[in-house]
């Protein structure tokens, strides 16, 4: 291949992923974590006592319904799970921010609270969609739309750039003394062996965060104004007329047997309440069918009245034409098929687009002082390189850091503030924010190391708070309820002593490493963390190679 043409892909490939790089990294980390969102959920919500059989599903909604009238117009009952009672949700008016949650205790009495909106598993799951970014759902979940066609750029050119040496070194990875051959090598392997995966995710996630603009871009171009309503006309309740006219309602089991009719491997998993207690009363049917790829399962919409099915087509096994092709997308981003094989292999995988974004970043830093080195000139860490560094370290540490602390904040923060979803936010956004401040104030060599000894404390703190649940519950903590939650303890530990392990190898580096470079932590003189430094030419370490003279990529 032509040189002028790798040089203008790997320009494109450099460029498109350091925009990207970091919020990429924070989507990434975040969404290894959704993969095990129930687990999450499990270890951050606290004991339920009472019967967890569905048919106290009816009562609960009978009881509910008679202490809080208001939620009759709309509420969703989340059906009984092995681990958790029956609950039902509802908001006092469509406009009203808050819910409330109602169960039925362990004394067979009804007890409301105001419900933890999302809980620790939508939570993380927004960090996802958005990258954290201190912005509306909807306006973040856009911006990494806009990130991911941005992001797709960069996949593609990053493989045509590998292309003429994808043979001889797909497979290498040196590990040697030279520290960015290592490197270089481990971003090629994981980049090029994981294409297709980041390919769907790219894709996919410029349908998702782009979906909204897609759609005003149609009315506008192609249906002058006429979708919203073609979109009603074809929708699941399209054509249903309301009833007023006062009646009971089917029993919750009742409800379940008409749709197992039609779909016998669909398992339900709440079912939303529209217009409860009269003839005109709908029920959305919500559940999974194993045998079928989809993100959340499916749903179809039956009359509460009567168990009269009105909609099907929404049900995996009836899905037709667009709805069939484009549910597959929903799985294949987010690893909801395949069972525990899958949801492990989409983990690692999450995980190990994080390292592509953050070893793209430190490629990039380092190649600069090879540049310098092979014109001969004296290597000056540069303003740009010295804020790439500070970034690097404080965004992506900063990113893990905030999410273990948040998620852990939800035991200790139970029963102490109002609007817990809130506090949880601010807990991540307090930590993220003060880590990018701390790197640039401190500056990546020594920030790397401390903050990363900071995640491994803030993972450690989950197995931390769960032995403090068991030994002194009177400080709040609840005990792990399942081992389902002390799963997430393990697999916290081991992050804990991996994070560690970063830290040690970083020190290491920040002390026995070249002086030219920015990881340094030897410096001729003390200056502020993003102005430029001239330092002498770097010596090789005994213990840690500099890798001086490779022709690399950043």
């Amino acid at each position: 291949m032509r040189g002028e043409i790798l040089r203008l892909y790997k320009s494109v490939h450099t460029w498109t992923g350091l925009v990207t790089g970091m919020l990429l990294f924070v989507c990434f980390y975040a969404g290894a974590l959704t993969v095990f969102e129930e687990p999450l959920a499990h270890w951050a919500s606290p004991p339920i006592g009472g019967s967890i059989s569905t048919e106290n599903a009816d009562r609960l909604i009978e009881m509910t319904l008679a202490a809080r009238p208001e939620a009759t117009k709309d509420f969703t009952l989340r059906l009984a799970t092995a681990n958790e009672p029956a609950r039902l949700t509802w908001r006092k008016s469509r406009n009203d921010e808050v819910v409330w949650s109602a169960t039925l205790g362990a004394d067979g009495e009804l007890r409301v609270e105001r419900s933890n909106v999302f809980g620790v598993g939508g939570f993380v799951d927004a960090i996802h969609r958005t990258a954290g970014l201190p912005l509306d759902r909807e306006t973040g979940t856009t911006v990494m739309g806009v990130v991911s066609a941005i992001y797709a750029v960069a996949l593609v050119s990053g493989l045509i750039l590998v292309l003429p040496s994808l043979a001889k070194d797909f497979l290498a990875l040196r590990l040697t003394s030279n520290l960015k051959r290592m490197w270089l090598d481990a971003h090629n392997l994981v980049g090029v062996a994981s294409f297709p995966f980041h390919l769907v995710i790219a894709l996919t996630a410029v349908v998702f965060g782009l979906h909204e603009p897609i759609y005003d871009a149609l009315d506008h171009v192609v249906y002058d104004g006429r979708l919203p309503a073609i979109m009603r006309s074809t929708g699941p309740f399209a054509g249903v007329k309301r009833d007023e006219q006062t009646a009971p309602m089917k029993a919750v089991a009742e409800l379940m047997a008409a749709i197992a009719v039609v779909s016998p491997e669909f398992s339900l998993t709440s079912l939303q309440y529209r217009d409860a207690g009269t003839r005109g009363a709908l029920v959305r049917a919500v559940g999974e069918d194993p045998r079928f790829l989809s993100r959340g399962g499916g749903f179809a919409v039956v009359r509460g009245a009567t168990g009269e099915l009105v909609n099907v087509d929404y049900l995996p096994e009836k899905q037709s034409g667009w709805t069939a092709a484009v549910s597959p997308f929903f799985a294949l981003h987010f690893g909801s098929y395949g069972g525990e094989p899958v949801r492990w292999a989409y983990f690692f995988l999450g995980l190990a687009g994080a390292f592509l974004f953050y070893s793209g970043n430190l490629l990039w830093i380092e190649s600069r002082r090879r540049t310098a080195r092979r014109h001969g000139k004296q290597v000056v860490q540069t303003t740009a390189s010295r804020f790439m560094a500070a970034a690097s370290i404080g965004v992506c540490l900063g990113c893990v850091c905030g999410l273990s602390f948040a998620i852990v904040s939800t035991k200790w923060l139970y029963g102490h503030v109002e609007d817990l979803e809130a506090w949880r936010h601010w807990v991540y956004h307090a930590v993220f924010f003060g880590a990018v401040a701390f790197a640039f104030l401190r500056g990546a060599a020594r920030a790397g190391v401390e903050l990363a000894y900071v995640a491994a404390i803030a993972a450690l703190s989950l197995p931390i708070t769960s032995a403090v649940a068991v030994a002194a519950p009177w400080l709040g903590p609840w005990a792990p309820a399942d081992p389902t939650s002390a799963g997430v303890d393990i697999v916290a530990l081991g992050a804990a002593l991996c994070f560690a392990s970063l830290a040690r190898a970083t020190a290491r580096r920040a002390e026995l490493g070249p002086t030219d470079s920015v990881w340094s932590a030897r410096r001729p003189q003390q200056l502020s963390p993003c102005a430029p430094i001239p330092v002498s030419s770097s010596r090789r370490a005994a213990a840690v190679g500099a890798g001086e003279g490779d022709d690399i990529h950043g």
